[in-house]
Formats: C-alpha cells, sequence, structure tokens
C-alpha cells in the first residue's frame, strides 16, 4: 500500500506500481506529499467507465518536475497499460503528456482504454467508495450534483527520496479538504463580519 485518498465519500488505499511507473508513481507521490489533491473535485464521472479527478487549476499540465523545474518539464511519458475495476490511471489529452489528472476504472474489460493511458495502481481497499461515487447523481456533462472532493491524501509508503527543492513546496497547513480560494473567502467574510 502506498497512498490513502481520503474522499468526501470514503476511504480508498491505493497501491502504487513503482517499479513499473517510476516517473508516474514518483510524480503522484510527491504531489501528495506538497498536499496538491487536497481539495480536488472529481469532475467527471462517466457511470460505470471512470471517475475523474487530479487537478485543482483545471490546467491539467502541472506535475512535480514542473514545480521543480521548469515549464519544460510539466508532462510525463506513458509507461504502463490496462486494466480492471479499481485501475488508477493517469488522464491526457494524448500520448505522452500526463501531469497530474487521473481517474479511477467503474468496471471491468476497458478494452477502449487499452494503450490509452499509464495505468500506476490500484485500489486495495475501498472499492465500495469507488461505488457510491459511480452510483451519484450527475448532470448530462458528468459532473456529480454533489460535490465530491478529495480531502486529503495520506502517503503510506514512498520509496523515492525527496528532492532537495521539494521542502519549498510543502505547504505549512492542510486546507481541510477545501480549495485555497473557499478557504480565502471564509477567512474575509469572517474578517469583515468581526470588524464591521
Amino acid at each position: 500500500m502506498s497512498v490513502r485518498i481520503s474522499t468526501s465519500l470514503g476511504d480508498i488505499d491505493i497501491q502504487l506500481y513503482t517499479d513499473r511507473c517510476p516517473l508516474t508513481t514518483k510524480n503522484f507521490l510527491k504531489l501528495c506529499k506538497i498536499k496538491y489533491f487536497n481539495g480536488c473535485l472529481f469532475h467527471n464521472i462517466q457511470k460505470g467507465f471512470t471517475a475523474h479527478t487530479g487537478d485543482p487549476t483545471g490546467n491539467g499540465s502541472d506535475s512535480i518536475y514542473k514545480f521543480l523545474n521548469s515549464d519544460q518539464d510539466c508532462f510525463l511519458g506513458d509507461e504502463t497499460q490496462h486494466s480492471e475495476t479499481g485501475s488508477v490511471a493517469m488522464a491526457s489529452a494524448a500520448e505522452n503528456l500526463n501531469a497530474s489528472y487521473f481517474y479511477f476504472t467503474l468496471r471491468d474489460d476497458l478494452d477502449y482504454l487499452i494503450g490509452k493511458n499509464t495505468v500506476f495502481g490500484e485500489i486495495v481497499e475501498g472499492l465500495e467508495t469507488l461505488t457510491r461515487i459511480n452510483e451519484g447523481y450527475l448532470d448530462e456533462k458528468g459532473k456529480a450534483y454533489e460535490n465530491i472532493r478529495i480531502k486529503h491524501t495520506y502517503i503510506l509508503d514512498d520509496p523515492f527520496d525527496d528532492p532537495a527543492e521539494l521542502s519549498r513546496l510543502i505547504l505549512n497547513m492542510s486546507l481541510e479538504g477545501k480549495p485555497l480560494a473557499e478557504v480565502v473567502y471564509t477567512y474575509l467574510y469572517l474578517f469583515f463580519f468581526l470588524v464591521f
């Protein structure tokens, strides 16, 4: 087991394929370490197919390599293939364009996805949480009516050393599963309410 993802509907424990996908799993683990995924919405759920999450900015091009090196290093190459219910894979716009968007598969035998995305892990505990995500009420575009989000990620096992530059990226406080804009708005509201 490597990472626990605590969502608004329950926990999901993921075993990462660190040997098969070292670049992708290191990227994922270090993004967890800097709390990048905390507050991320499951922004697209396709019932019986996939549930997408992983980028609070919505630009789809953030990776730990971009943060540590430069914008030119923001994407990762593809590493391995598919699939069964509970597979965890990178969601990319094209070949070798992996960054922070990822998805969970919601059923077995997704032959359509073979050869298209890097599968970098699998759910080892928490399939009932994945079922709850799949059973949520959605609009016609796959957006859940109830905000389903990642509250926190917890690294249970990380075989990769931290780059020296990583310490400057680590956030000092948890956002308790809320997007930064929501936290700032709450503090501003309280400030003005108490002052005026």
